[in-house]
């Protein structure tokens, strides 16, 4: 790893593991916060809410944005308003307070994120991408599973307060860091990648593209489409709230119609042509859709089973799952090799297949399942989906071009937060209009539903690229610098 490159790793790598931290230890402050403020359950969860539609509708805009400035300058920006925003959080009045500034750290979430992809696909050669997505994903993992435990002892011992104290050190140590490295791309500051043996030259300057405008319009249409998509799926999940998240649902579908029609009239529409049209790249979005909402819409219902139907507590529940983690973060660096010798198609398909099985493993558990089937699910949801992630992330950002990492991370991360959510208003609604819905897995209809949701990331894995026999063909090497191929005649 070049000098130039760690510190854009460091950063990649905090950015997405603080977000990542701040959603799951915000779960167990919640309770906390509604108390201490006075607040209504309606109002604490729009400290959640008001965060997700922010985010979910700017991802793709501050992609592009990473793209015509420069990813590195938009992440400083997401880094330290999120740090700010943190802070005026813990030291927050009242709940209206609290919502507000949810609302702005959700914005700077938005920046932080696809930039987090962008330097990374700017920074590193495409067949390098592998291992820094895969330290980014085990890391996320990491981060996601301590953050229950950071959260309640945080919590326990100083208040709501302090877990939100908790991310702005390393977001302001990250975005000072950003702002003191160069921007990684084409210019006199970087220099070209050669094969071994062969003397590294400068990359020649060259005058910047001309930019593009930035879309506003389809800007607004696909921000609004997306914040009503993911308000009317956290609606339905509400009791009482399904037919106005139906009606925000169907508004969504609306807007994104005129969205599709706007950006095929405009000049310079927000989602470049070449990458909706590139089958690896959606094929790639497709696999973390379906994954994704299958997974958080099982471990939704894996959590009521635990501690509603076996009365497990919430420390018992997290160690009857906790194999889910320990394989997302012992299996990210395993991911970049087998993609390398295997190809992302087989990669993906067999990951699909381990969460396939594991949803199998979970629709079976009744009310006197014990800890070694339930570990067992855990485990191969967990080998399933960092496979799936670590894989297609990388198909996907590095079969974008440069020019449009940012859109690509952008699109990435929209589908990793409308996925979740997707697949928990569908858990939520299987199990309030069906009668054998419950939360028993195998007297419910609820995880065979989902399994069908995972099972459908299989045919989009077999639409990845294939291995590169240049690189996998036994005996092949690369021809000595300086030599010339000797040819028989």
């Amino acid at each position: 790893m070049t000098p130039r490159r760690a510190p854009v790793l460091a950063c990649s790598v905090v950015g997405a593991a603080v977000v990542a931290l701040d959603g799951t230890v915000l779960t167990i402050a919640q309770p906390a916060l509604q108390h201490d403020l006075h607040a209504d359950v309606g109002q604490v969860q729009w400290t959640s809410t008001g965060y997700l539609v922010a985010v979910a509708s700017l991802l793709v805009f501050a992609g592009r944005l990473g793209d015509r400035y420069g990813h590195r300058r938009v992440f400083a920006s997401g880094a330290l308003g999120f740090a700010a925003a943190s802070t005026g959080i813990a030291l927050a009045p009242g709940i209206d307070a609290v919502i507000a500034l949810r609302v702005l750290q959700g914005v700077c979430g938005a920046l932080l994120q696809p930039a987090t992809l962008g330097m990374l696909r700017t920074a590193y050669p495409p067949e390098r991408l592998g291992t820094p997505i895969a330290v980014r994903t085990a890391v996320i993992g990491l981060a996601a599973a301590a953050g229950p435990i950071v959260g309640g002892a945080l919590v326990s011992a100083y208040g709501w307060r302090a877990v939100f104290l908790l991310g702005v050190p390393p977001t302001l140590a990250i975005g000072l860091v950003a702002l003191a490295t160069r921007e990684p791309g084409n210019g006199p500051d970087r220099t070209s990648e050669t094969a071994p043996g062969h003397e590294s030259e400068p990359a020649r300057a060259s005058d910047p593209a001309p930019r593009s405008p930035l879309d506003p319009v389809g800007a607004l249409l696909l921000a609004v489409s997306l914040g009503l998509l993911v308000h009317g799926l956290v609606g339905t999940a509400r009791p009482g709230g399904t037919l106005a998240g139906l009606f925000a649902c169907c508004g969504a579908v609306a807007v994104g119609f005129a969205f599709a029609r706007h950006e095929r009239r405009a000049a310079s529409p927000l989602l470049p042509p070449e990458l909706l049209r590139s089958v690896p790249v959606v094929a790639g979005l497709a696999v973390l859709l379906a994954a994704s909402a299958a997974l958080f819409g099982s471990l939704f219902v894996a959590t009521y089973f635990l501690q509603d139907v076996q009365g497990l507590d919430p420390l018992d529940c997290a160690l009857r799952v906790l194999p889910l983690a320990v394989l997302m973060v012992l299996g990210a660096p395993l991911c970049a090799p087998l993609q390398r010798r295997f190809g992302p198609r087989r990669t993906a398909t067999v990951g699909a297949t381990l969460l396939t099985l594991g949803m199998l493993q979970l629709s079976r558990l009744d009310a006197t399942a014990g800890a070694v089937p339930v570990g067992l699910a855990a485990a191969l949801l967990g080998a399933g989906f960092v496979t799936l992630m670590v894989t297609a992330t990388s198909v996907v950002v590095h079969r974008a071009p440069e020019a449009h990492a940012g859109v690509a991370g952008g699109l990435q991360q929209t589908v990793m937060n409308i996925g979740p959510v997707l697949g928990v208003a569908a858990a939520t609604l299987l199990v309030a209009l069906v009668p054998l819905g419950g939360f028993v897995p195998a007297e419910g209809v609820v995880v065979p539903a989902l399994t069908a949701v995972a099972g459908l990331a299989v045919p989009a894995a077999l639409a990845l690229p294939g291995a590169d026999r240049r690189r996998t063909r036994p005996g092949a090497a690369p021809p000595r610098p300086g030599r010339r191929p000797y040819v028989r005649s």
